[in-house]
């Protein structure tokens, strides 16, 4: 399958907030959570879960795991963009990464690695997508499967045993 579908998916662009910068100067951990969370709105229009969709069908989606890296510091009026690789899914869920670039000079600040179950508001329990999202997340993944696994997925946070302390 042959699609123009971008690889990764370039959404949200914005700069380090004044109320996002922490007592050592530098962006804190839980606005890295705030941005990650406001790419997600993008991320689902471009899969074909936007508001109307949700509303017209009445679903949406619970981020049911996540895991964020650090990877290089920000600070005030940086500017930045989050890209999106779809990773995996199946006909309630789906698993995908979110980059955090520094817009201008291209290099990786943080990862949000998460995973979306669809929900069914009326239940209230996890449901089966409809089948233009299916055919949407399809195309995606065609697209997205020429880029590398990224080495920030499935990571397990540890202490290496033995390491001298």
């Amino acid at each position: 399958m042959t699609t123009d579908l971008p690889a990764p998916f370039v959404g949200l662009r914005t700069e380090i907030k004044p109320e996002w910068i922490d007592h050592n100067g530098h962006f804190n951990a839980g606005y890295y959570f705030v941005v990650f969370d406001d790419a997600i709105t993008d991320w689902m229009a471009f899969v074909g879960l936007d508001e109307a969709h949700r509303a017209a069908n009445e679903v949406t989606t619970f981020s049911v795991e996540g895991h964020i890296t650090f990877e290089r510091e920000l600070s005030l009026g940086d500017p930045i963009e989050v890209r999106t690789q779809l990773l995996a899914w199946d006909h309630k869920k789906f698993h995908y990464i979110h980059f955090m670039h520094h817009a201008t000079e291209g290099w990786l600040a943080a990862t949000n690695e998460l995973l979306s179950m669809h929900i069914s508001q009326r239940t209230r329990r996890s449901a089966p997508m409809a089948p233009d999202v299916l055919d949407r997340l399809a195309a995606i993944e065609a697209a997205h499967s020429v880029l590398p696994v990224p080495p920030q997925v499935g990571r397990v946070i540890g202490i290496n045993a033995g390491r001298a302390s």
